[in-house]
């Protein structure tokens, strides 16, 4: 299992040893039935305030916040007594309805709801639309000393904008070795064994226009069904290449060469040449690895002195740019070979 940190990311086991099994297993199918955890994450208090741009009512001695679910409660019915299933571990948002719920309580009722509801070990409570709390939440707010927040915005607009934020710090994430790079507007992850060429072959098509994400660790997170990939902060922007060292990219090619983050669209992997092995000539059968279940289309480039690897990615790139439109260079090459064939 990856390792969690209070800052939400999480690192692998193996990093930048070179190797990638990491990720899932190659498959046809690329499966993974894997079940996909949620991550935690404690966030400061005045972070969490700042980011969802939130008014801080009472935070009591507690600096931080733990978040350990994408999912967001709207506790009405608990405020009508019912906690069979309630879910402490969420967010719990006040919206108008239940504020209206509350006003229309006599002051012994709505302490109880109050009450019931801020005793359970809940993240924090968040009231939205800019209305004021009622005296006997904050009194339960204190007692059982709960962070309590107030927003601006609509209930609806408020709990969209929670839930992307959830949905980006719980992702689940993991940094696997490889090269990241943004091909025409193709998120191409390189992998394979350390001293292939990943590094170079990156190197080139920085030269070529194209940009940087990650060198030799890539950080991958899911979010929903999609797969972003970013670097490491202490790494971000450099580059090793044997022979040289480390080298700046940003510093020696501008900021039009990096980038801080990319959907990750298909993969490449970079193997030593194999005489004995069969590799795809005709581009007719799908292979795909599997990241977090998510599958991504995956191409094996067999690496000898003479190829071109920076042109081959390109070419890469763009044939997959292309099947996203719908075209295939080898369904036009069978409909000519077809037609040929019934003019003999």
């Amino acid at each position: 299992m990856p390792k969690k940190r209070t800052d939400g990311t999480q690192y692998s086991q193996a990093q930048t040893d070179g190797d990638d099994d990491v990720l899932a297993p190659e498959s046809k199918t690329g499966v993974n039935d894997a079940e996909i955890e949620e991550a935690e994450a404690d966030v400061n208090v005045a972070e969490f305030a700042r980011r969802m741009n939130l008014e801080i009512l009472y935070s009591g001695d507690n600096q931080t916040i733990h978040f350990c679910t994408f999912n967001i409660s709207r506790p009405g019915l608990q405020l009508a007594g019912y906690y069979k299933h309630f879910s402490a571990e969420r967010v719990q948002v006040i919206g108008e309805m239940e504020m209206a719920y509350l006003q229309q309580m006599t002051h012994d009722a709505r302490k109880t709801a109050c009450e019931s509801l801020l005793k359970k070990p809940i993240p924090c409570l968040i009231i939205t639309s800019a209305h004021p709390p009622c005296d006997e939440l904050l009194d339960a707010v204190r007692k059982y000393n709960r962070i309590l927040f107030r927003s601006k915005q609509r209930t609806t607009m408020f709990v969209n904008s929670l839930s992307l934020y959830l949905n980006e710090l719980l992702a689940p994430s993991q940094t696997i070795h490889g090269v990241l790079m943004d091909l025409y507007g193709v998120g191409v992850l390189v992998i394979g064994e350390s001293g292939i060429g990943k590094s170079e072959t990156a190197l080139s098509l920085i030269e070529r226009g194209h940009r940087l994400v990650a060198d030799d660790a890539v950080t991958i997170t899911r979010v929903g069904d999609k797969l972003n990939g970013t670097c490491p902060d202490m790494i971000r922007n450099f580059m090793e290449v044997r022979g040289i060292g480390i080298i700046d990219i940003r510093a020696m090619y501008g900021a039009g060469a990096v980038r801080l983050v990319k959907s990750i669209d298909m993969v490449v992997r970079l193997e030593a040449w194999d005489d004995k092995a069969q590799y795809n000539r005709l581009g007719n059968s799908e292979d795909y690895y599997s990241i977090f279940g998510v599958k991504i289309p995956k191409y094996t480039v067999p690496v000898k002195p003479g190829r071109n690897l920076a042109v081959i990615l390109e070419a890469a790139a763009r044939t997959h740019r292309l099947s996203d439109f719908g075209y295939s260079a080898t369904d036009e090459l069978n409909e000519r070979l077809r037609g040929n064939f019934k003019k003999n």
